[in-house]
């Protein structure tokens, strides 16, 4: 009896030790969902499930959820919130953003428009001289003239004073502003293909209206809506932007395309 008594008290001791040790570690785990919901907020509507999450255009942190935490807030500003390094935030929707330079819409300062030199052909139906804002957007980051973490409104709890960023740019030059000193192809993987540069003459025309919209072109397609193709290609106005064929929101295909890159082309192209 005594030796019934003493493992009912030997149990009962295991199961009140494990009992505490389980609820240390769901308070554990709930204190990191709390500071993983306050700090990413990701699309408005998809929330922490927005795949943006982790990828390449995710700049808080520097992708820390995905395991690269080598350098974090030293190459460029985290401000905890990557939906920031392009959207106005909700407490500034109010605000003048185009007063303080911005890109229409956006959170970033728009570039200088006259440096760009846009594709250009006698074969074209419709040409264009300054990209379109949701184009700027892109080239706000990807053109190397202006540091990845340059917008116009910053989180309110964000302490410049302890800002130690060398607010890169996505430029392929050797100098300590650019990404190029370090992702040189050398040191670590080769940043020039992330570098537009402001001659997009050799680039897929953009900011343009789609000519299958402007009369019966046997070259084109014809969009199945105005917004554009039942692929996920899109439109905007009817235009073709970047984000025609590129989804920053969507990195399961490469270089975020929104449909593979050999069926790319034949959606808007007859040959």
């Amino acid at each position: 009896m005594d030796r019934i008594c003493t493992n009912k008290s030997n149990i009962k001791k295991r199961l009140i030790k494990w009992s505490s040790l389980l609820a240390g570690l769901v308070a554990a785990i709930a204190s990191i969902n709390i500071t993983y919901s306050e700090t990413i907020i990701g699309d408005p509507v998809m929330g922490t499930n927005d795949p943006i999450l982790g990828s390449k255009h995710d700049f808080s942190g520097l992708n820390k959820r995905a395991g690269v935490v080598a350098m974090p807030s030293v190459a460029f500003s985290d401000y905890g919130n990557p939906c920031i390094y392009c959207h106005v935030p909700p407490d500034k929707a109010d605000a003048d953003a185009d007063d303080k330079g911005a890109i229409p819409g956006w959170n970033r300062f728009e570039p200088a428009t006259d440096r760009f030199r846009l594709y250009d052909s006698m074969y074209l139906d419709s040409k264009t001289r300054t990209p379109s804002p949701i184009s700027l957007l892109c080239l706000s980051c990807h053109d190397g003239t202006m540091a990845v973490d340059m917008v116009v409104f910053k989180p309110g709890n964000f302490d410049a004073a302890e800002d130690a960023a060398f607010h890169m740019r996505i430029n392929g030059e050797d100098n300590t502003v650019s990404c190029g000193k370090c992702h040189n192809g050398r040191v670590a993987h080769d940043i020039s293909i992330k570098h537009l540069d402001t001659d997009l003459k050799n680039d897929h025309p953009i900011s343009m209206r789609y000519a299958g919209l402007l009369r019966s072109d046997i070259d084109f397609r014809k969009p199945h809506t105005p917004g554009g193709f039942d692929n996920g290609v899109r439109l905007y106005e009817g235009r073709v932007e970047c984000a025609s064929c590129h989804n920053v929101h969507n990195p399961e295909k490469d270089l975020f395309l929104r449909v593979n890159s050999d069926l790319l082309c034949q959606t808007c192209h007859t040959k």
